[in-house]
């Protein structure tokens, strides 16, 4: 499957347009990562359990994204955004998601 941010793909001919995708995930953040990005911001530097639990989440909001794609026949998609939030009291909870337009590419 071809992911892209860009409206079209190179070379290839969108032939149909099957509907807006998405991809959600919405993660928590634990005590131990809470506790050693704490450390990180006293300290200076940068918080590697904070960012791999960004990491993945996007990688699974991508993931979502394209097996839904998928299902409705996809062999593309096209415009590609992400976005990130935090929710939750306390601002415990991280929210990715992954949008895009499903297309059939000749």
């Amino acid at each position: 499957m071809i992911v892209t941010t860009t409206p079209n793909v190179d070379g290839r001919k969108i032939k149909e347009y099957r509907g807006i995708v998405f991809g959600e995930v919405i993660s928590g953040v634990n005590f131990l990562k809470d506790f050693a990005a704490g450390l990180s911001n006293f300290f200076g530097g940068r918080s590697q359990s904070y960012e791999g639990e960004l990491i993945k989440a996007r990688e699974d909001a991508l993931r979502e994204m394209q097996s839904r794609a998928s299902a409705l026949g996809c062999n593309a998609v096209v415009g590609v955004d992400i976005d990130y939030e935090v929710l939750g009291e306390g601002g415990n909870m991280l929210m990715v998601t992954a949008s895009g337009t499903g297309v059939v590419l000749e």
